[in-house]
């Protein structure tokens, strides 16, 4: 499968002379975590059928500095965040994408203070982008009809204020959108942000995942839409523990690059 995707470096192009519309920012779960590498793959077929001129930042690609700076560490938050600062103004990065709400949320949020202006959409934003300029075509292929929700991931929708761009892209797949009783604004946390994907959980009587996995089983879907790698883990966790086999859990790139099979 990995053969047939076309992914150039800044890099590359750079040695070129070349600077690409975007830079495609894919984060370490996007990179180095295998669940999450499905939805870098399906981004980048989509990319590529839309004739995006992109780039990867490859092996001079950084963490973001968002866990540590979750977990307290602001020192090792900055030191990370300007080493990639300096490597993305080395190549005049003008836009980026990215396919991570924690990623999209440090570097256009934090980034601006140590130096990094940039203009950073997250994936379904860009999409969406795409599909209004004509450039993407969405057909609801195989999901048409079937019962789809969709978990808002933290720092996407409460902290960004991004709720529409996935779901316009889940209904142009001529799916029907079933909506859980905490959604958009009262979304409840999969229990990953924070920096909390990284340790065990408190003491209590129920995992966060597991209450937020029943409020999806409870309209019923035949597919949890996400639209970030951690919240991917912890409802497809949550799905183990209460309807394995029953449900599916995928990335918003993932349906779309489905849909048609590209």
């Amino acid at each position: 499968m990995s053969e047939t995707l076309k992914i150039p470096t800044m890099a590359e192009l750079h040695a070129q002379g070349l600077a690409p519309e975007v830079l495609f920012w894919v984060g370490c779960a996007g990179s180095f975590d295998d669940r999450a590498k499905k939805i870098t793959k399906a981004l980048v077929k989509i990319l590529n059928k839309a004739k995006v001129d992109f780039a990867v930042l490859g092996t001079e690609e950084s963490c973001t500095g968002d866990p540590a700076k979750r977990a307290g560490n602001e020192f090792l938050f900055q030191m990370q965040a300007v080493t990639n600062i300096e490597v993305m103004n080395g190549y005049s990065v003008k836009k980026i994408v990215t396919a991570c709400p924690h990623c999209f949320n440090t570097l256009k949020n934090e980034y601006p203070d140590l130096g990094g202006q940039y203009e950073v959409v997250h994936h379904t934003q860009f999409l969406k982008q795409l599909l209004d300029e004509g450039r993407l075509s969405i057909e609801g292929g195989k999901f048409k009809g079937k019962r789809i929700t969709f978990h808002d991931p933290c720092y996407l929708g409460r902290a960004n204020d991004i709720y529409e761009a996935p779901r316009d892209l889940i209904q142009k797949l001529d799916a029907e959108l079933v909506e859980m009783k905490n959604c958009r604004k009262k979304g409840l946390c999969c229990g990953a942000g924070g920096a909390q994907m990284f340790k065990d959980a408190e003491p209590g009587n129920k995992e966060i995942n597991i209450e937020r996995t029943e409020q999806a089983m409870e309209v019923k879907p035949e597919i949890i839409a996400a639209a970030c790698p951690f919240c991917n883990t912890m409802m497809t966790d949550g799905v183990k523990n209460k309807a394995e086999g029953q449900i599916q859990v995928s990335d918003v790139a993932e349906l779309i690059a489905n849909a048609d099979d590209l």
